[in-house]
Order: structure tokens, then sequence, then C-alpha cells
């Protein structure tokens, strides 16, 4: 044991020999063979062929390649560090696994473009399919090698060639198309003038490439709710005059900052070669305006942050004002002596005061002498439950020197007495005044949606779609389905019940004549027919353009036969109602004769009844005619009127129908015999309406609709 100790002692103590024991796991005599025999093995490897130099696969832990293991990812790592910061920059993640001989064909290409994004500012990201197939699973990636980007939370697969043009390319797309605005001699006076509406700094960047860099769209991605970013091509015609005015070197790339003036920049840096950490400490020491106007909470805790000791105290001077020219001077004045006082444990804001009413009335208390005009408080946040410390300035603020000389003392004895600050409040969160209207937002998240599934469609993994693909389609064969069903169904629907005992009572009290009471149960349940005329008016959309599947049942009468046909027509009509699919009209004879002996020459044995003809009737008489029009296949059916004889005895005493008419036409009283033999015209029109519904009349086809006149 003692001998075990001392030799234990001896290889710790010394370095060389503690190197080989955890090389080799020897350290005495046996150390040449043990290396003699490693070098053995190794060049048997190499003789056929097996060196993990010529495949990259890690045999050898101590050649083992290790530039993927700094980019490794893990489902917790990814879920809260990498999505929440994939909303400042974009991410390109490769998923590999062991003994993918794809992975190691695109290897030279990931690490090169791994590492010039990253030196631009986008992330990089690897995820090992075989021990983290929880996060392959979520990511969506099924196979490997697969390259994916993250933006916003959002994964977008990369489907093209692993070349380093391609790769690049895949990521600049993943930014959003409005970034960066090109500016010329046209618009910079416009593009800077926003600052106001936008309550942000401005950017141009001088440069001599045509394109915008990479690096620059991924600074304004990072920085966009900080800057606006605008690139101005030093080498295009038409911008002379920008270059000219801000003093710029062609040939060295310039980025400025501008605020509230924008006749000179706020701040300057030049560089012959713009570099990622260059550009992110110029940006942030001016993410601000001057005096910045709260916008939101989130503006308002960035400006005032809650102090963290003494040492660290930030206090904020804030403006209270209104909008317009009432309140410029007053804003103006207080600009200057922001500029003229700026440190950096003193930030200066404003508000308007209709816009952040409660913000307000926490400082000014409702009070007379501040209503209608600016008012300026020194306050210094204490916590973030909206703890605040305060002091408001006595009188309203009017820019006055005295004004000026008031507050700064103020500020100069808040050096020294933190106390000054006597007053204490609570102060709720802010209005977002840019947030979007919520119509926006969801139109927003509509068309995002809209391009995921897009992109699902044709570059998911199958497995995923089929639920949504089989749903889909299940969709679409209901639809139709249903609608091959209800084109080819039977165009009647069916019938209503007859009415209830109540309504036949109320239409029995209503009518007189005997046998429309008879047959009083055949009224609807609304109890009557909509019957309208057919002129030019609506003849195409009551005929010419009809619906497929409907049909127009059209009633031929004249003046002196209406009334008397149309109370029969409706009672012979009133079953039929319920369907959807039939309208009903009458046509006037006395207006449009010459269009329905028109239609009548297309129908076969279509014959008018004969007539008694005297000097006072001398042309056929087609009242009592009935025509079921189908305006889309453009064809009628016919029904031709009762004749009188076919029936013997229904008309009594009477004289055929024909001298009925004659007489009613001189204005002599008409006998209720007379009224019968008109009615009786439609007497079997029931029957007839069955046959049409069942598809068993005969159609008479034309080529075109007549036109009404």
């Amino acid at each position: 044991a003692t001998l075990l100790l001392s030799s234990t002692s001896q290889i710790l103590s010394n370095e060389e020999k503690r190197a080989n024991f955890d090389r080799y796991g020897d350290a005495g005599e046996s150390q040449g063979y043990s290396q003699h025999q490693h070098r053995q093995f190794h060049h048997f490897h190499e003789g056929f062929y097996f060196d993990e130099s010529f495949f990259h696969f890690p045999f050898n832990s101590e050649r083992r390649d290790t530039s993927d293991e700094k980019y490794l990812l893990h489902f917790s790592h990814y879920i809260n560090e990498i999505v929440p910061d994939s909303f400042k920059k974009p991410y390109l993640i490769k998923i590999t696994s062991d003994w993918c001989f794809s992975c190691i064909h695109i290897e030279p290409v990931w690490k090169e473009v791994a590492q010039e994004l990253e030196v631009l500012g986008a992330g990089i990201g690897v995820v090992h399919a075989g021990y983290e197939r929880r996060l392959a699973h979520h990511l969506g990636a099924h196979s490997t090698p697969s390259l994916l980007g993250l933006i916003n939370g959002k994964i977008t697969f990369f489907h093209n060639a692993v070349v380093r043009e391609n790769l690049r390319q895949f990521v600049e797309n993943l930014l959003p198309g409005n970034l960066v605005e090109k500016i010329t001699d046209q618009n910079y006076v416009r593009f800077l003038s926003n600052w106001k509406k936008e309550n942000k700094p401005h950017v141009l960047l001088f440069d001599h490439m045509p394109v915008v860099p990479l690096l620059y769209k991924l600074t304004a991605f990072a920085y966009r709710d900080y800057f606006s970013f605008g690139y101005v091509y030093v080498g295009l015609r038409g911008t002379e005059e920008l270059s000219s005015q801000y003093n710029i070197n062609v040939y060295t790339p310039t980025m400025m900052i501008f605020k509230e003036h924008i006749d000179r920049p706020a701040d300057v840096v030049q560089a012959r070669e713009m570099k990622k950490q260059l550009i992110d400490d110029f940006l942030s020491q001016n993410k601000f305006l001057m005096v910045a106007r709260l916008t939101n909470q989130r503006l308002f805790q960035e400006l005032c942050p809650v102090k963290k000791s003494h040492r660290q105290r930030k206090h904020c001077v804030v403006l209270l004002t209104g909008e317009g020219d009432k309140f410029a001077e007053d804003y103006e004045a207080f600009l200057t002596f922001a500029m003229a006082n700026t440190k950096d444990t003193l930030k200066f804001a404003h508000i308007y005061n209709d816009r952040q009413p409660e913000f307000a009335d926490a400082w000014l208390m409702d009070e007379e002498k501040y209503r209608g005009k600016s008012a300026v408080v020194i306050l210094e946040r204490r916590n973030n439950a909206g703890k605040i410390a305060y002091k408001t300035l006595e009188e309203a603020w009017q820019g006055s020197k005295e004004d000026n000389f008031i507050l700064l003392d103020l500020l100069d004895q808040l050096r020294t007495d933190p106390n000054l600050l006597s007053s204490e409040t609570v102060l709720a969160d802010l209005n977002d005044e840019l947030a979007p209207m919520f119509l926006i937002r969801w139109l927003y998240s509509t068309l995002d949606y809209i391009s995921d599934c897009w992109d699902s469609l044709f570059h998911s993994n199958w497995r995923e779609m089929m639920p949504l693909l089989s749903l889909l389609f299940s969709a679409l064969f209901i639809l139709f389905g249903t609608v091959i069903v209800q084109a080819f169904s039977d165009s009647s629907e069916t019938r209503d019940s007859p009415p209830s005992e109540k309504e036949e009572t109320a239409a029995k009290t209503e009518k007189n004549d005997a046998s429309f009471s008879k047959e009083s149960n055949r009224i609807p349940k609304k109890g009557f027919v909509e019957v309208t005329e057919l002129t030019d008016i609506n003849y195409n959309s009551n005929l010419v353009r009809l619906r497929p599947g409907h049909m127009n049942v059209v009633l031929i009468l004249s003046n002196s036969t209406k009334t008397i046909l149309l109370q029969k027509f409706a009672l012979e009509v009133y079953t039929f109602t319920g369907s959807s699919s039939l309208h009903f009209s009458f046509l006037s004879l006395d207006k449009h004769r010459e269009w329905l002996e028109y239609l009548l020459e297309f129908a076969q044995d279509a014959a008018p009844i004969p007539n008694q003809y005297d000097k006072h009737f001398l042309e056929r008489d087609y009242t009592g005619y009935v025509l079921a029009l189908n305006g889309h296949k453009k064809y009628f059916c016919l029904f031709k009127p009762h004749r009188s004889g076919d029936e013997g005895g229904t008309m009594g005493s009477c004289e055929d129908y024909d001298s009925a008419l004659h007489t009613e036409a001189r204005g002599k009283s008409s006998c209720s015999p007379g009224s019968r033999a008109i009615k009786n015209k439609l007497h079997k029109l029931s029957f007839w309406m069955e046959r049409l519904l069942e598809g068993s009349l005969q159609r008479f086809y034309i080529p075109s609709w007549p036109a009404l006149d």
C-alpha cells in the first residue's frame, strides 16, 4: 500500500507522467509500448482508409471536430432562449445525426457559412437528432441533414442546393423586406422628418455598394424598435446633394444618426470596414431622441429605469404638454434646455396630456394653474410596481429664462439632496399609442397563418400533413356531394301540410264565393300566393336569368278576367308554393299578345280553343293558358284551358265562356254561372302541376327568349 501511494504521488507531482497516464493509461516503462501500439493501430486505419481525417468521423477523441459543439441546442435552451432571441436576429439551424454521409458532404460549406453569418450577427444552431429527438420532432425535421431558419418564432425550411450563396440568400430572405429604405436626394428630407411621427432616431448608412449589405439588414432587424434605417448608395446618380450637404467621404462607409434636427447629425461614425461590434456600440449610445415622447410603458421603463443603488440613481425630467402650434414654443424651449444639460444620470422626455390622461393627472392633480398650459415634473422610479417619487415645478412651463433657472437649480439640488423628490405616487402603465388596431393585427395574423399553411402544403413532411389533408378532402367531398345531390334532385320539395282549422275559418269568412270556400283547405299557411306580373322591367330576372333548376309558372289573362282567374290560379297552385324552385307570375294578354303568339309557334299541336266569332270578338282568346318557363334550359310546358263541353252539367244554364266574356266586356253584370265558367278554365291545373313536377310533360324548346316589349 505504501509503494502504491508513493507511485501515485510521483505520477501526480510530475506533469509529463500525469499527461502520459491520462492519455495512455500508464506512466512507467510500458509507455513506449503503448505509444507504439497506438501508432500501429493508427497506421492500420490509414492503410484501409479508415482514418477519421478522411471520413470526418470522431473515431479518435483527440482529433474530434468540436466546431459544432458550441452551437448544440437542447429543447429547454431552444424554447427559453433561442425562440425569444429570434425576434432580434434570425437563426440558421442544422439538424444532423451520427453515420450521416450527407451531413459529411455539406460540412465544409456549413462551417464556412456558419462562421461568416455569426460574425454578421445571425444566430447559429445545431441539433443532434439522435440525442435531441424531442427537439428535432418539434422543429418538424424527420430526416438528416436538414437546414432551417428561425425568425420571430417562425420556422422556415431550406429547400435548395447547399452552397454558400444559397445559404446567405436564404438567411437574407428570412428578414422583412421593409427594414431598410433606399434614400436619394428626392426622399431624404421626408425620411428624416418622420422622427416626430415615429418617435425614434433615423439612421443613414452611406456606402459604395449597390445593394444593402447583409450586415446592415441584420442590424436594422435587431434595432427596428429603436431606429428607422435608410441606405444611401453614393455611387448612384441622384445622391450628390445628400453627400455634399453632410460632407460624406464616398470612399469610406459612414453611418449617421439624426434625431430632432435633420440639418445636422446627432452622431457620426466612419470606418473602412464596418464591424458588428462597432455598429452595436454606436447605436446603443443613441437609442432615444433627445426628448423622446413617452408612448408606451416599455419606453418609459427604458428611459427611466428603477434605481439599483444610490450610485445608479437615474432621474427623468418630463414635459407635460399638448399637441399643436400653441405648445410648440414650450417644447422647443424644453428641447434646447435638454440638449444643454444632457447627462448619463438625467433623461428628458415629454408626453401629450390628452393621449396619456392618467399619467398627466397623477402629477398635475387637475390644478387650475396648469389647465391649458405645459408643466415640468422631475421623477424617479422606485420599483417595478409603479411607485414613483416626484416633484412638479410650482409654476407652468413657458420656456422663459426664469423657468430655465428654476429647473436648473432644482437639478443641482437633486445631486446633493435626493430627498428633494418628496411626493410619491403609484402610476398605472402607459397607453400604447403606436399599437396597431385590432383589425390590422388580426389581418396580419391571418396572412401569417395563410402563408404558413401554404409553405406547409408544399414543403412539410407528408406524415404531418395527412390529418390536415384528410380533413380538407372530407370537407370538399361533403360540399361537392351536397351540390351534386341538390342539382340532380327533384325540383319539388316537401309540400306544406294543410292549414289549421282557424286558418280555414278565416279564409271562409274572407271569401264569398261558394266554390272557393269549398276548397279553402288548400290555402297555404301564409294565407296567400305571391303572384307577380311579368313585365319588361323584371323580365330578365324572372325568366331570362332565372337560376338553374328554377321555373316560372305564368298565367295568361286579360284585364276583364284578371280578378277571377287570379283567384282560381292561386287556389290551384297553393300546394306547390312550398317549393323554392317555383315562381308564379301572370302576363297581360292585352299588352304582350305578340310575345305569346311567338312562343306558341314552337309548341306542337298548340292550336287555341275554338271560339265563336262575332262582331265584338274577332281575335283568338288565350286567357287561361298557363306556361311553365325554364329560363336556364330555354324550354316551356303548356297548359291549355279546360273546355266547358268536357264536363257536362258544370256550366248550368249559363252561356259558353266566350259569350260570358263578351257580355262582361260590354259592361253588363256577370252572373255567378258566368264566373264559374271563367274559373273552370283552370279546373285541372293542379293535376297538370303534378305532372310538371314529375317531369312527364312535353317540353317545347326555343332558340332564345324573345324580348318582352
